[in-house]
C-alpha cells in the first residue's frame, strides 16, 4: 500500500527545475532575486487566460446589470404613475448575474406586477460560447434577453375564465413548448393585427371582445407601432397555471394573469417599449368590460369542469400507483429479510423451511386446478 502511495505522489510531483547555464533572454536582478521571464512562458499564458476569464465575468455582470437598470429607469415613470409602490424596498434585485427582478404593487385591478429580466449569461464564458455555437447548428435556437411583465390581476378584474394570447410568429414554437396553459388555445391570424403576429384563443368570441376598441383605446392599434414589433414576443391572458398542475387547484389558489413578454431593446432603443407598457394598464382596465355570449361562457365553464375532472382522475390514479408500488416495495423488503434470516440458519433448518414452502406452493397450485 505504501509503495502504491509513493508511486502516486511521485507521479503528481512536478519535475525539478533545471536552471539553464546559457540563458540569453531578459533577466531582472534585485539583490539575490533573479527573474527570467522567458522561463515562465506557460505560466504567463495561464495567468493571461485567468485574467481574461475574470475580466469576462466582471464585464458580463456589469453589462447585464446596466441593461436591466436602463430599461427599468426608462419605464419607471410609468410605474410611479400607476402604482403606489412602484419598486421594492431595495429597488432592482438580482439572483446571480443574469436574472433581475422588480416588484410593484398598489393599484386598482392589479394585485402585483413582477418585472423579470432573464438576460444572456454574459458573465459565464463557457455558457456564452455554448449558446453562440448552438445558434450555428440549430436554426430554431435563438438565445435572447427576455423581459417579462407578469401582472397578477385583482379579484373581479377579469370576470371570465379563458386563455388568450397574441404571439409573434417566430416565437410560436417556444411558446407552445414552455406554456401548458396556452395549449388550450387554437392559433389563427387576425386582420386587425400586423402580419407578423398570431392570435391564440379558445373561442373567436373572446378574440372579438379583446381586439375591439374600448373607447379610444385599442391594443391592436398599439401593436401596429413599428418601433414595438421588433421587441414584442407575446401578450397573454390566462386563468390557468403555466405548468400543468398535479391536481385541481383549490379556489383560493386560482389566479388570473396578464403576461407581457419582450426582447430587451438595446441601450439606444430602450424607450421603444414605453408606449406598450403604458398601454398595458388601459388594456387591463378594459378587461372587466368584456361581454361574452352565454354559449361561450357555458363552453368555457364545461372545458374547465372537464379539466378538473381529468386532473382529479390522474391524481387519484397516480396515488394508487404510488400505494401499489409502496406495497410491492414493502413485500420485497420483507421477502429479502426472510431470505437473509433463512440463510443464517443451519443447513438442516433451511431444508425443513424449503420443504415446507414447496408443499405450500403445491397445495396452492392443486387448489387452483380443482377450481378450474
Amino acid at each position: 500500500m505504501a509503495s502504491i502511495l509513493t508511486k502516486v505522489l511521485s507521479g503528481l510531483t512536478p519535475p525539478p527545475f533545471v536552471n539553464p547555464e546559457d540563458y540569453d533572454g531578459w533577466e531582472f536582478r534585485w539583490k539575490f532575486f533573479v527573474f527570467r521571464p522567458a522561463l515562465l512562458k506557460n505560466e504567463l499564458l495561464l495567468l493571461t487566460g485567468l485574467l481574461v476569464y475574470i475580466g469576462f465575468i466582471f464585464y458580463g455582470k456589469s453589462s447585464n446589470e446596466s441593461k436591466a437598470k436602463k430599461w427599468l429607469n426608462a419605464h419607471l415613470p410609468i410605474l410611479q404613475l400607476q402604482f403606489s409602490k412602484p419598486e421594492g424596498k431595495s429597488g432592482l434585485t438580482s439572483d446571480g448575474y443574469s436574472d433581475f427582478f422588480n416588484f410593484s404593487t398598489g393599484r386598482r385591478n392589479i394585485t402585483s406586477l413582477h418585472t423579470i429580466f432573464t438576460l444572456r449569461p454574459r458573465h459565464d464564458f463557457f455558457q456564452w460560447v455554448f449558446q453562440t455555437g448552438r445558434t450555428l447548428v440549430d436554426l430554431q435556437y435563438r438565445p435572447r434577453d427576455d423581459i417579462q411583465l407578469d401582472f397578477k390581476l385583482a379579484p373581479g378584474a377579469l370576470p371570465n375564465d379563458f386563455v388568450w394570447a397574441i404571439v409573434a410568429k417566430d416565437e410560436l414554437l417556444s411558446v407552445k413548448d414552455g406554456r401548458w396553459d396556452l395549449t388550450f388555445a387554437k392559433t389563427s391570424e387576425n386582420a386587425a393585427l400586423p402580419p407578423t403576429l398570431l392570435v391564440m384563443s379558445e373561442f373567436a368570441d373572446v378574440t372579438d371582445n379583446l381586439l375591439k376598441p374600448s373607447g379610444v383605446f385599442s391594443i391592436a392599434t398599439v401593436l401596429q407601432d413599428p418601433k414595438i414589433l421588433p421587441h414584442f414576443r407575446s401578450l397573454s391572458i390566462t386563468d390557468q397555471p403555466r405548468d400543468r398542475p398535479d391536481a385541481p387547484l383549490p379556489t383560493e389558489k386560482r389566479e388570473k394573469h396578464v403576461i407581457l413578454s419582450l426582447t430587451a431593446p438595446s441601450g439606444s432603443h430602450v424607450t421603444d417599449t414605453v408606449p406598450l407598457v403604458a398601454a398595458m394598464f388601459q388594456f387591463i382596465d378594459s378587461l372587466n368590460k368584456i361581454n361574452l355570449r352565454p354559449e361561450t361562457k357555458n363552453k368555457l365553464k364545461k372545458i374547465r369542469e372537464d379539466l378538473d375532472k381529468t386532473l382529479k382522475e390522474d391524481s387519484e390514479k397516480e396515488k394508487k400507483e404510488e400505494l401499489s408500488q409502496a406495497a410491492e416495495d414493502k413485500k420485497a423488503a420483507k421477502r429479502k429479510a426472510e431470505e437473509e434470516r433463512i440463510a443464517k440458519l443451519p443447513a438442516a433448518e433451511q431444508r425443513k423451511i424449503l420443504e415446507k414452502e414447496r408443499k405450500r406452493t403445491l397445495r396452492k397450485s392443486q387448489g387452483k386446478t380443482v377450481r378450474k
